[in-house]
């Protein structure tokens, strides 16, 4: 059974005005602490980066000491082209191979949450890594009038790494492609085919850097040694 991580990272940063990929926390680029932690993770086998057409050759340098990193492919216009265009490049070696796509701009993951999922799916053949809601959550018309308050107790924030039996993932990409179906993450295309997912506990640490407060929480966890910058 081989494991091999997807790791999209073509985004354009237009909330922060950055290629957050390639900004740097603690002197290191984002996407470098991201591949780190996969790099150094015994339960990945290959790794898979997917960064704009523009900056594969600005990555291949970026990441060129890291052992796993199979191959930097060029991504889409959105995230879930990204994803598949990285699916294409894997090579399975049996039907019980493991793909884990996580976010790039998720660099505080830990090898122990990319563990866990990749030991679930392996059970399961699908599993999402999510903390468990802390706030009241509310639905809101476009007019921002509040519409209804949900039951805080079934509500789960959905974080990556995201891991899946590798035939069910491309199948699942693959009908998503044919019918222009746009998701909000690879969960959601899944459970268009009934896939059955579990859900592992994450940590509120592994945020997704997207604004500058993100940023500056990111920065100060490093710094203050709250968190480890592989």
């Amino acid at each position: 059974m081989k494991v091999t991580a997807i790791i999209p990272a073509a985004g354009s940063g237009k909330r922060i005005n950055a290629k957050k990929q390639f900004m740097e926390i603690n002197g290191q680029a984002v996407l470098s602490i991201t591949v780190s932690v996969f790099d150094g993770c015994q339960s990945i086998d290959d790794v898979i980066v997917v960064v704009a057409k523009e900056d594969i050759e600005l990555t291949k340098k970026l990441l060129k000491d890291f052992k796993k990193v199979k191959s930097v492919v060029a991504g889409g216009s959105e995230r879930q082209d990204s994803v598949y265009n990285g699916l294409k490049d894997v090579v399975q070696d049996s039907d019980d191979d493991i793909v884990v796509v996580h976010d790039a701009a998720r660099p505080l993951v830990t090898k122990e949450i990319i563990a866990k999922a990749v030991r679930e799916a392996k059970v399961s053949k699908a599993a999402i890594i999510g903390v468990p809601s802390k706030d009241t959550i509310k639905t809101v018309s476009p007019e921002n009038v509040v519409l209804g308050t949900l039951d805080r107790g079934s509500i789960w924030q959905i974080q990556t790494p995201q891991a899946f039996r590798a035939d069910l993932i491309i199948s699942a990409h693959d009908d998503a492609a044919r019918h222009g179906i746009i998701a909000l993450d690879d969960t959601a295309l899944t459970e268009r085919q009934r896939i059955s997912t579990e859900i592992v506990p994450g940590s509120a640490l592994a945020f997704k850097i997207t604004t500058e407060d993100d940023w500056a929480m990111a920065e100060a966890l490093v710094k203050a040694g709250v968190v480890e910058c592989y």
